[in-house]
């Protein structure tokens, strides 16, 4: 298994990178149920991660995403479910996406093997009072784009993803996954607004190194593409007594990462995680931006099964 986590690291390590269609974050460890549907419940705990990113900061109608994940492992139903909300708004375009996902599960060697989809819906809008970075509004009747309605625009449709992921008790994990399947065009009331769907892959991969009795080493690797263009990112992450973590990871043509943490586990069985990240761009951008930040939390238990009661019968009443 570690050799094929390498053989994928150097296939990524090749592809060049660009900007895709759905949001990208820095800490994708944080939103792999976002990615993939097969993760939800592989860690057979409750967990409610809430990411918000503010991209290219300085820079006029500059990406900001907000981020929601939830899961659970439900023995009832043979694996996990999970709910992702995000929430991505780009100048005068916004897009939000609300899905479920199930995730089936196969004990395979020393790990566990999740299969399953997601299935929501995807709206894309346009806001029709945007304000250009000279100062001159489409609503106040400054038509500076006529292929943008002045009062707005919005269409939804349906959405559907499918995942495979892998993951051992050592902290080993594999996963590749495809979101918009369906690949469709949208187009709202003002028929000159259309939008193509483009089907999104995607591969995770880690692997946690046991370095000493209280470090920690975990590399980890995300790579999405639409067909047309590849990005990837390859992050190393120092974790020191399973309280703190720090590191680095650097996006292909676009930014250097530095990474940060905390991590509290409460003697009742639920864990913290606090995590933060900032992007040095080394795109164009540069020159223009003055970086990205990334703030993320996490929390997570895991139930305790209900105490099984223990019937008999006493002979006398035989």
């Amino acid at each position: 298994m570690k050799k094929i986590i390498t053989s994928i690291m150097l296939v990524g390590l090749g592809l060049a990178a660009h900007a895709q269609q759905d949001a990208q974050f820095s800490q994708e460890f944080f939103t792999k149920l976002n990615t993939n549907p097969a993760y939800a419940g592989i860690s057979q705990a409750y967990c409610g991660s809430l990411i918000y990113r503010d991209q290219w900061l300085s820079l006029p109608g500059n990406p900001t995403t907000l981020n929601f994940n939830g899961d659970a492992y439900l023995p009832m139903i043979g694996g996990g479910a999970g709910l992702t909300v995000y929430d991505d708004k780009l100048g005068f375009e916004s897009t939000l996406t609300f899905k479920l996902s199930y995730s089936y599960h196969i004990i395979l060697g020393p790990g566990v093997l999740g299969i399953g989809p997601s299935i929501g819906f995807f709206q894309k809008a346009l806001n029709g009072a945007w304000m250009t970075p000279d100062g001159k509004s489409q609503a106040a009747g400054n038509i500076v784009d006529p292929l943008v309605p002045v009062g707005g625009n919005s269409v939804t449709t349906y959405d559907i993803g499918l995942g495979l992921y892998y993951a051992t008790p050592q902290g080993l994990y594999v996963g590749i996954s495809t979101s918009h399947l369906p690949q469709q065009t949208i187009s709202g009331s003002y028929k000159q607004y259309q939008y193509d769907i483009a089907r999104h892959y995607y591969v995770l991969a880690g692997y946690t190194y046991n370095a000493s009795a209280t470090w920690d080493l975990k590399p980890d690797l995300y790579v999405e593409s639409d067909a047309s263009s590849t990005q990837f990112q390859l992050n190393l992450r120092a974790d020191w007594n399973k309280t703190i973590w720090f590191g680095v990871g650097y996006r292909m043509n676009d930014a250097f990462v530095a990474l940060v943490g905390f991590e509290k586990t409460f003697t009742g069985g639920g864990g913290l995680k606090i995590g933060y990240s900032f992007d040095f761009t080394t795109s164009d951008l540069h020159t223009y931006s003055t970086g990205s930040h990334e703030l993320a939390i996490q929390y997570c238990f895991t139930p305790k099964p209900p105490s099984k009661i223990e019937y008999h019968q006493n002979p006398r009443f035989l």
